[in-house]
């Protein structure tokens, strides 16, 4: 299986953190998949990784603000919401993606992991935000906080409606919509590095993926270049 890291969270030996690529399958239960080939695919993950597959937390993503704190759930009781965060050792993290933002957080001094599902529903409703605040109820300071944005569809690909410009106009996101003649193009990067560091996070401690998930279907998952398909993932565990 190939897997690709982020050069800042790899500085930490007591994280385990990936992104997965379509060699690692299909994670999702959602999209039409049969259920078995499904677990298989998250048990061979587990297994390349180094963590139990029973031990993963992942989501039921519903494009929200919400973010879950993990206490005793595990593979077999995914949480409603679309951010995932604890300080649990050996609890692993999954956020699951086909075009939208992966994100992994990880606080270096109190050691507290999160993970982030934000698409154009997350960032417009600042996810990013809910997910920091979370980290105040474990003492975190902001500036502790490293956050790495995994491969998501770019501005190269996003083209929206001009109904989703007015929207960003609304809520004062218009600087992260590109027009380009009668079409709006939207990058997420923007917003969600804009978010960050209003939050409180030094620039030096945030990550972003150069890939656009669209212009690679043939590594990851993009629901916007092939309509029916399955999940790629990021993953984090104290270890």
């Amino acid at each position: 299986m190939k897997f690709y890291y982020s050069q800042k969270l790899s500085h930490f030996p007591n994280l385990l953190h990936a992104f997965t690529t379509k060699e690692s399958g299909n994670l999702a239960f959602h999209v039409g998949d049969d259920p078995v080939v499904v677990e298989k695919n998250h048990e061979l993950l587990g297994n390349n990784l180094g963590y139990e597959k029973e031990k993963l937390v992942y989501m039921k993503q519903i494009h929200s603000d919400l973010v879950y704190v993990v206490a005793d759930e595990d593979f077999n009781t995914p949480p409603t919401c679309d951010a995932l965060i604890t300080d649990k050792t050996g609890t692993p993290l999954m956020v699951m993606v086909a075009d939208c933002s992966p994100i992994l957080f990880y606080d270096k001094i109190y050691k507290v992991i999160a993970v982030a599902h934000a698409g154009r529903a997350g960032a417009f409703k600042n996810i990013v935000k809910n997910v920091i605040d979370s980290f105040g109820n474990f003492q975190s300071n902001p500036k502790d906080i490293v956050a790495v944005v995994g491969a998501n569809i770019g501005v190269c690909c996003y083209e929206v409606g001009k109904e989703i410009f007015q929207e960003a106009k609304e809520l004062g996101l218009e600087y992260a919509v590109e027009k380009k003649g009668s079409r709006f193009y939207l990058d997420i990067n923007k917003i969600v590095k804009n978010q960050l560091l209003a939050c409180g996070l030094d620039e030096k401690n945030i990550e972003f993926s150069d890939e656009c998930s669209c212009c690679n279907p043939h590594k990851l998952y993009s629901y916007r270049a092939e309509q029916k398909t399955g999940r790629f993932a990021g993953i984090i565990m104290l270890g």
